[in-house]
């Protein structure tokens, strides 16, 4: 019984002397850590555990942030761990974040982890629109973000959706435009083609020397309220003390930089800012919890701290980590530069290869083609051979041809003399033809006018004949009522019987002469008439070859009044014959 007593004491001291532990999560931008953490650590201890593990020197930009009852806080370094307001429930989960921002980025992060930590943080910021960030330097900020991760662009890997599942701009700007993924993507690759070259911390710094520049860049928000009353927000940053509208985060109205701030301090809710002017009013103001205060003055200190110790010279560890990060970055660029020549060195020799290969091709090819060439030559060699002999038996023939052709030249030139005199005879023909054409066009013009005017004489001989029968009928019939004792002569019977057929038989005869010469006239006009009827259906042909030819545009006043014309018939004869037909009048006597 004794001995079952002293034991259970002995495992009871034994379970006091063991160390109590707890389990807690650590959760970076990239990354998920469990640590086994003791009762008694305090916040400190913790911390600098998180940053041994991974690397990290810049301990003063960050901090361990947790959430209790929607409000944000930060653990103290010199609290134990559990004496915070943490959940109880195991693992305990922390975020690690930067809590203070730089200046400028470029001077103040020595170390790639601590660059690579801003970056992702503050594009996650960027993306869920905790920072503005115009639409503009979105895209470029993304082609940053893609070079980052993807190295220097190649056409033939990052093809045509290779980003469709990148998470690269706010929704507000891709909901600002009636873009297309693919539209976005291709602008995006346009930027991130030019940043070829760019190491992933190289192309992480110009993000955050772009993001820096951004209005709500590092600065924490906090709803507060004035004296009167009145909503405002309190923005605290690496500069100063900033007092917004509600409605607007990106112009501050008041701002209070450090190097400008006497005291800050609060009471209970009231924070109250003097300005190191004491002709400036002290500036106080009411926020709405308690622990909302201490975050704000945590914020005040730690930024009041970096503002002053970056307007001082660097510590001994800072210059010392400088110094290591300007070597790293020196031995990172020559071994960049060793293997850019490497690569150049590579494609210059793949390219050589290349070139040898395809001359060797190419040789290859000749080759055969001059074995070709050859066999070719061959087979013609005796081909030739074959047409020397034939063509030798041909000059024989063509030697015997000459003979004859030239005895054929000569009767030729014999005959050609003929030709030329026959051709000059020719010629000499149709210049008389042409002129004999002209001629009769004359003359049959002339016998046209002929007889129009033996037309009118005839007509002027009839009305004579007519007027002379009368003028003999009046006279027959005053000679057959004269009295017969007039004591007149009597002329012979046959006498005036013979007259009257004599004259008749002498205009018979003028009658039959004119419808003679009429027929011969109206024969002539006929064949003048289809010869004209000729010519006008060669011009009409012309006319129709090259119509297609013609300028509308450039139709004169005289051009369309002939080609109206043309459309209704009219003519030069016509439109005289009209004026003629209708100033004839018959003649009456």
């Amino acid at each position: 019984m004794a001995g079952a007593i002293a034991s259970r004491m002995s495992f009871s001291s034994l379970k006091r002397k063991q160390p109590k532990t707890f389990t807690v999560r650590i959760m970076t931008m990239d990354a998920e850590m469990e640590f086994s953490c003791e009762v008694k650590w305090k916040g400190k201890d913790l911390f600098d555990l998180v940053c041994r593990t991974l690397g990290l020197r810049e301990t003063w930009f960050f901090g361990l942030q947790y959430t209790i009852k929607d409000t944000v806080a930060w653990l103290k370094m010199d609290k134990k761990v559990l004496d915070h307001d943490v959940p109880t429930e195991e693992p305990v989960t922390f975020h690690f974040l930067a809590k203070f921002y730089p200046e400028n980025a470029e001077e103040e992060l020595v170390q790639e982890i601590t660059q690579h930590l801003f970056f992702l943080q503050v594009k996650k910021q960027i993306l869920d629109e905790k920072i503005y960030c115009p639409p503009e330097a979105s895209v470029l900020l993304a082609s940053y973000a893609v070079q980052a991760k993807y190295g220097d662009y190649d056409p033939t890997v990052h093809q045509r959706g290779f980003l469709a599942q990148e998470e690269l701009l706010p929704k507000r700007v891709i909901n600002l435009y009636q873009m297309t993924p693919e539209m976005w993507e291709e602008r995006i690759t346009a930027w991130y083609a030019e940043h070829r070259g760019r190491a992933r911390d190289e192309a992480e710094m110009e993000y955050l020397k772009i993001a820096q520049d951004l209005e709500m860049y590092g600065v924490n928000y906090f709803a507060i309220r004035n004296k009167k009353g009145t909503e405002l927000l309190l923005g605290v940053d690496a500069l100063g003390l900033h007092i917004y509208d509600p409605e607007n985060r990106l112009t501050p109205k008041i701002s209070f930089p450090w190097n400008e701030i006497r005291n800050i301090s609060y009471s209970d809710k009231e924070f109250t800012i003097k300005p190191l002017d004491k002709k400036i009013d002290v500036f106080k103001f009411n926020s709405s919890k308690l622990r909302v205060n201490k975050l704000i003055l945590q914020l005040c200190i730690g930024n009041h701290d970096l503002f002053m110790r970056r307007r001082k010279a660097d510590s001994l560890e800072v210059q010392q980590m400088k110094a290591q990060a300007r070597e790293e970055k020196a031995r990172k660029q020559m071994e960049r530069q060793r293997l850019a020549r490497e690569k150049q060195m590579r494609e210059e020799a793949e390219r050589t290869r290349d070139e040898l290969e395809r001359r060797l091709l190419q040789l290859k090819e000749e080759a055969t083609m001059a074995n070709e060439a050859l066999m070719r030559s061959e087979e013609t060699a005796d081909l030739l051979a074959e047409k020397a002999q034939i063509t030798e038996e041909e000059a024989k023939l063509l030697a015997q041809k000459a003979a004859e052709a030239e005895q054929e030249m000569q009767r030729i030139k014999a005959t050609a003399i003929r030709t030329e005199e026959e051709k000059r005879l020719m010629e000499q023909k149709v210049v008389e033809a042409e002129m004999l054409a002209l001629k009769m066009a004359e003359e049959s013009e002339r016998r046209a006018k002929e007889a129009d005017q033996l037309k009118q004489d005839l007509q002027e001989a009839r009305e004579s004949e007519r007027r002379a029968k009368q003028k003999l009928l009046e006279i027959t019939s005053k000679s057959s009522y004269t009295p017969m004792n007039s004591g007149m002569t009597a002329l012979p019977a046959d006498l005036p019987s013979f007259s009257l057929i004599s004259e008749s038989l002498s205009f018979d005869f003028k009658d039959t002469d004119m419808k003679r010469l009429s027929m011969e006239i109206e024969k002539e006009k006929v064949e003048y008439m289809e010869k004209s009827k000729h010519l006008q259906e060669q011009l009409n042909e012309l006319k129709t070859e090259i119509e297609a030819l013609k300028l509308k545009e450039r139709e004169t006043a005289l051009d369309i009044l002939h080609n109206e014309n043309a459309d209704r018939g009219n003519s030069k004869h016509n439109t005289i014959k009209k004026p003629q037909a209708q100033g004839r009048r018959p003649i009456c006597i």
